[in-house]
């Protein structure tokens, strides 16, 4: 039998959702970068809402790095706010309080994937060879 889809993962679900939005659209604060909300654990008696994010950033992120904390920082801050916007949206009397985090599962799928490709020895299916260029293999058309 199929396991029921309970309240607290559907408010957890939509609450995600709002707060994508609103993170792109209302938290103007520049030390917040490019944002995305990768998932929301909602407690069963809706007190708290732990809200996992990530950066999108060109290196590699830790916990640690300055721009993570700084992001971090500013949207506890911001909670207050967010929880707000976020009970008026979704039309609900009890609004959980929003604590968020650092999403280091990403990191974490990296390294297992580095580990699996060098245990089995496999090459990437595209290599990366940055003096190749597709667009100039014609050198007529480059002529």
């Amino acid at each position: 039998m199929a396991r029921e889809y309970s309240r607290v993962d559907r408010i957890g679900d939509q609450m995600q959702r709002e707060l994508a939005q609103l993170i792109q659209r209302e938290v103007k604060d520049p030390r917040v970068g490019m944002v995305t909300v990768n998932d929301v654990k909602v407690s069963r008696d809706l007190g708290y809402a732990d809200i996992y994010v990530s950066l999108l950033s060109t290196e590699e992120l830790t916990e640690e790095s300055p721009e993570v904390q700084d992001s971090l920082t500013v949207l506890n801050k911001a909670s207050g706010f967010l929880r707000g916007q976020v009970g008026r949206a979704m039309k609900l009397r009890v609004v959980p309080q929003l604590r968020f985090h650092f999403d280091k599962l990403l990191g974490q799928s990296r390294k297992m994937d580095k580990l699996i490709r060098e245990a089995v020895g496999d090459k990437p299916s595209v290599p990366r060879d940055d003096n190749d260029d597709p667009v100039s293999d014609n050198p007529e058309r480059d002529a």
